[in-house]
């Protein structure tokens, strides 16, 4: 039997009812008027409940739309949502970020077929929980998982557009992946000593600012002197992976580590020269990555592999330890946390880049920050 909503926040009435399949649905009828808004309901569930065409079903909603409310209240579809959030992102997304939103919103529209071209309130929970369990079939267990988040973004945004009552995608459960889980331990201080006491002294300096700052390798092979502010004991950069910009505090032992390094005179000259020599010329960090998976195998914390995948394709399972360069991010993350250091300092420190946490956690100050970065464990020999 349909049904009548309200969301706390919002001023028009949703409707609730049950399509040919056994679905609840929800649409917003698009009027502030009860007795309208139930009519539309179950105008609504006598559409769903006969089994139609698309192109019937698009039909007789904007017909019945115009009789009642003298309006179109044809939603966009899912294909049309689609588009509209991929445009909206693509202006604060680096392009490879762009790329994969755009890869991973269309294998889902590839997998509905034509129910890409319904509204986007005919998508449900069960949709997504099949497309999620096709997936893992052929794709790694990491790869479906970041789809399945790039789905809950496109599903907020209609949320928040009031196209939605409920986000489908909001409680879909992630799939264990047992090698990612792995890959995410930290380190324990004495391996991270273990690891300096290999490195020549580009990579100790790499391994260093990884752990005290908590940035990606990639933006740290990047990092030039004009990046540094040893004045104000600052580190300024912008992500690659979310363009966020970033000012990080130098703690102390990094202050004197920095004081070691070959500076140079020329402000836009590297920090790490010979590493970002190697990302410049081959665009990528994965020759960087199987270096450092040498280093931990030369410090015992590791067995000597070859570095190769496993499977075929980009979603294939690599071969993976349970140590890596990324682990010194979860490294500064676990110590700071074991400190004591509030999740909100934590988070604006390492720049994390969670829709999701944004919303939980004020914005840090720079004392916090600085207290945060303090409460890192000294490394280096006094």
């Amino acid at each position: 039997m349909a049904s009548i909503l309200k969301r706390p926040r919002s001023k028009f009435w949703f409707a609730a009812f049950t399509d040919a399949n056994g679905r609840r649905l929800k649409k917003s009828t698009k009027t502030t008027d009860r007795k309208t808004a139930l009519k539309i309901a179950n105008e609504f569930e006598g559409v769903a409940t006969k089994r139609r065409t698309l192109l019937q079903v698009r039909r007789v909603i904007g017909s019945m739309s115009r009789d009642l409310l003298g309006l179109d209240m044809r939603e966009p579809t899912m294909r049309e949502h689609v588009e509209s959030w991929l445009a909206t992102k693509a202006p604060t997304n680096a392009p490879a970020t762009a790329v994969f939103y755009r890869n991973s919103t269309s294998k889902f529209l590839t997998w509905l077929g034509e129910r890409a071209d319904l509204e986007i309130s005919f998508v449900t929970k069960a949709d997504i929980l099949a497309f999620r369990n096709q997936r893992v079939k052929i794709a790694a267990p990491k790869t479906v998982n970041h789809e399945i988040k790039v789905l809950r973004m496109v599903f907020r945004a209609a949320r928040k557009d009031e196209l939605l009552e409920d986000n489908p995608a909001e409680f879909v459960d992630t799939v264990k992946d047992k090698q990612e889980e792995a890959a995410r331990r930290p380190f324990t201080v004495p391996e991270l000593r273990a690891v300096l006491g290999v490195c020549d002294d580009e990579w100790k300096s790499l391994v260093l600012f990884g752990i005290y700052t908590g940035q990606r390798l990639g933006d740290l092979v990047k990092l030039r002197w004009s990046n540094l502010d040893l004045q104000r004991q600052e580190i300024r950069l912008t992500t690659s992976k979310t363009g966020k910009r970033m000012i990080i505090p130098i703690c102390e032992p990094l202050q004197r580590h920095i004081l070691t390094l070959p500076a140079s005179d020329v402000p836009d000259a590297p920090v790490h020269p010979r590493s970002f020599q190697n990302v410049q010329r081959t665009g990528k960090t994965g020759g960087l990555s199987n270096q450092f998976a040498d280093i931990l195998a030369s410090a015992g914390l590791r067995e000597k592999k070859a570095h190769r995948k496993t499977g075929e394709g980009r979603g294939a399972n690599r071969d993976e330890s349970g140590l890596s360069f990324h682990a010194l991010r979860h490294t500064a993350v676990s110590m700071m946390k074991n400190a004591g250091i509030p999740a909100a300092a934590v988070m604006e420190m390492i720049g994390h880049d969670s829709e999701q946490m944004s919303q939980h956690y004020t914005h840090a100050g720079r004392e916090a920050l600085e207290k945060a970065a303090a409460s890192l464990p000294d490394l280096l020999p006094s």
